[in-house]
């Protein structure tokens, strides 16, 4: 398990992930989108499912800006079956996913961005250069939520600014690591 990208660096590379949507995505299949947002995710987690109605307005709401959220779950189905390929195609037709969601099934692409729980957001800017991490917000209650971290930083972006808050911490369950 790696330590995780340093802010400023490139993404990793990814290439040919399934997708819930039937498709396979690579890093490149988003290069015409100025602003890319990998989102560590899974099935099962409570964090996650308490935010995936937050994923899916904040891709929303940015889509027309050139703002793409992508969501990856690197999560181990064998001890957690919950997180199979299977579920994740059943959870993103069931809630409407309006992003890909990208099975990482050898946990390379996690081992190379460094997430350390679900959900865990890393942001991209329009060279591919690490900008923001951490969490969504500062809630997993959307009734209490007071800063809007995601949302800032994409803010901050599209605004051709340094992001305010570069770094936040994240809180979510623990990615679940294959012990080969």
């Amino acid at each position: 398990m790696a330590l995780g990208l340093e802010l400023g660096e490139k993404a990793p590379d990814f290439k040919n992930l399934p997708a819930a949507d039937g498709k396979r995505y690579s890093l490149s299949s988003f290069a015409s989108s100025p602003i890319l947002s990998v989102i560590f995710s899974c099935n099962h987690c409570p964090y996650v499912r308490a935010y995936e109605d937050r994923i899916i307005a904040i891709q929303r709401d940015y889509a027309t800006k050139g703002v793409q959220l992508v969501a990856i779950n690197s999560n181990d189905e064998i001890a957690y079956p919950d997180d199979s390929f299977e579920g994740m195609v059943m959870r993103a037709r069931e809630k409407g996913f309006n992003f890909p969601y990208l099975r990482d099934e050898d946990q390379i692409v996690a081992d190379l961005y460094g997430p350390v729980c679900t959900p865990h957001v890393f942001v991209f800017d329009s060279e591919r250069l690490f900008r923001y991490r951490g969490r969504i917000d500062d809630s997993k209650d959307p009734a209490k939520v007071t800063s809007h971290d995601l949302r800032n930083a994409l803010d901050d972006l599209l605004a051709s600014k340094e992001v305010r808050v570069p770094d936040t911490k994240p809180f979510g369950c623990s990615i679940k690591w294959s012990v080969e």
